[in-house]
């Protein structure tokens, strides 16, 4: 798979260094605000000879657009921060871009997806998995 794949909140980087080696032919791109989280993500991609670019969020540049995200959203930030992250990340999907969220079922999966489907996101419930949802939510076609 080709184009711009994204890990927000990126943590150690488990998700980021998966995309890299499953489409090595695109651009793998792994943010979190955490110093060390981004350390070690660059660290884990060197071991594993794999492309990812590891970016501060505030340094991922405003016209971006991504083909896929993959995020374990920093749930506790909040409700209100929660969604103005989701909110600024879905913008930047393509035309035929996926985010795919994995999401702890006792921390709100259930209202996310009530609330992205009221921001006119298309969602599909992708499975539960011990207690984690995956949501998977693009833009609407008709």
């Amino acid at each position: 798979a080709m184009g711009t794949f994204v890990d927000v909140g990126c943590g150690a980087g488990p998700i980021a260094l998966t995309l890299a080696l499953r489409s090595p032919a695109a651009t793998v791109v792994a943010t979190d605000p955490n110093s060390r989280a981004r350390e070690l993500t660059t660290e884990n991609a060197t071991a594993n000879q794999v492309s990812v670019t590891t970016l501060h969020p505030d340094n991922v540049p405003a016209d971006m657009t991504v083909d896929l995200i993959w995020s374990n959203p920093p749930i506790r930030i909040g409700k209100q921060a929660l969604r103005e992250l989701l909110t600024e990340w879905l913008r930047r999907l393509s035309d035929h871009g996926v985010a795919i969220l994995v999401i702890n079922r006792h921390l709100g999966a259930d209202s996310l997806h009530r609330w992205l489907e009221t921001e006119g996101w298309h969602v599909l419930r992708l499975g539960s998995r011990s207690g984690f949802r995956l949501l998977s939510v693009s833009r609407p076609h008709d």
